[in-house]
């Protein structure tokens, strides 16, 4: 089964997103499907959602077309729909009220998960990834020169920044430089990594408590981003609320994972912050904790799951798929 990635970020797979063609695409998938069977069109986020539903609409024998994300659209225009649970927020009466009455079509989905559309979407806790055993296997031989050799517990903080349902500033920098320095001395070694989101502010008030700290490193941008290792290595994470997508990888690891700020999230992130509370992934960071007592859960597998629907729904369409 080909594979075709559709991605509105900055890794496109095999077109990108401006320059895909769904009359070429579907044109393509119905001249090879004898020979090499159905076409897997993959797409995720807004800007994908007009070129992989005509895709479906040009090619519908030949192609299974699979939206990451909630369209906003009828969902069976795609044979599959994979999107958060926390998607789904904006049906609750609490969430209605919030919503000025001229958007709320714009910003419900039409669709809720019940009986109508379980075979064609695929609910998950947080968002997918690549961060998967073999992938941090990987991850673990390649950074094993680095961060091996470090002490023990490693502690891994993700700052990543403020956005429109989670906002923070100098004020939460402050915050957590105070945490982790009552939690230093549990720690063998401390990491510290921003994301191109972190405003300046917050990052020089880390910078000024501990780049002198021989204890603490923290990654300045340059060179290969040490993420990935530090997924594979880290013994406890430390992550700020604001990104659903450090927290899905940090919760796959089956680590504990302390959370910064979630007390300031709003709208559906709220939600989502309250889903990794009650399953008992996630605990509030106060500064309080002893780094070396550890703990764990059963971790999230929201990418190996989705995976798995993919096949399950290609065979009952009498497609066999291959590893």
């Amino acid at each position: 089964m080909p594979v075709l990635v559709e991605n509105d970020g900055k890794n496109a797979g095999l077109l990108g997103v401006l320059e895909a063609d769904a009359n070429q695409i579907a044109k393509m998938a119905r001249e090879t499907f004898d020979r090499d069977g159905p076409l897997l069109v993959v797409a995720s986020g807004r800007d994908t959602i007009s070129v992989a539903s005509s895709i479906r609409q040009l090619a519908p024998e030949s192609v299974f077309v699979v939206q990451i994300q909630h369209p906003r659209l009828n969902l069976n225009r795609f044979d599959l729909v994979i999107t958060p649970c926390h998607d789904y927020y904006p049906l609750t009466p609490e969430a209605q009220d919030q919503i000025p009455w001229f958007l709320r079509s714009w910003i419900t989905p039409r669709e809720p998960p019940d009986s109508n559309v379980v075979f064609v979407l695929v609910l998950t806790v947080g968002a997918l990834h690549q961060a998967d055993s073999a992938a941090l296997r990987i991850a673990a031989l390649l950074w094993h020169d680095e961060l091996a050799p470090l002490l023990k517990p490693l502690l891994v903080v993700n700052i990543g920044g403020p956005t429109r349902n989670c906002q923070y500033g100098e004020d939460l920098a402050k915050q957590l430089t105070e945490m982790l320095r009552n939690v230093l001395w549990s720690c063998g070694s401390l990491r510290i990594s921003f994301s191109r989101r972190t405003p300046e502010k917050v990052a020089k008030i880390l910078l000024k408590e501990f780049s002198a700290n021989p204890k603490v490193y923290i990654w300045d941008g340059r060179g290969s981003n040490p993420h990935m290792g530090h997924l594979a290595w880290a013994d406890a994470f430390v992550i700020t609320a604001d990104s659903v997508s450090m927290l899905s990888e940090a919760c796959s690891t089956g680590k504990p994972v302390y959370v910064v700020g979630a007390e300031r999230c709003t709208w559906k992130f709220a939600e989502f912050q309250k889903s990794l509370h009650e399953r008992g992934v996630v605990r509030p960071f106060t500064g309080k904790e002893d780094i070396s007592e550890t703990w764990s859960y059963p971790p999230l597998n929201d990418s190996a799951e989705a995976a798995s629907r993919v096949i399950e729904a290609a065979a009952k369409r009498g497609w066999i798929t291959h590893a």
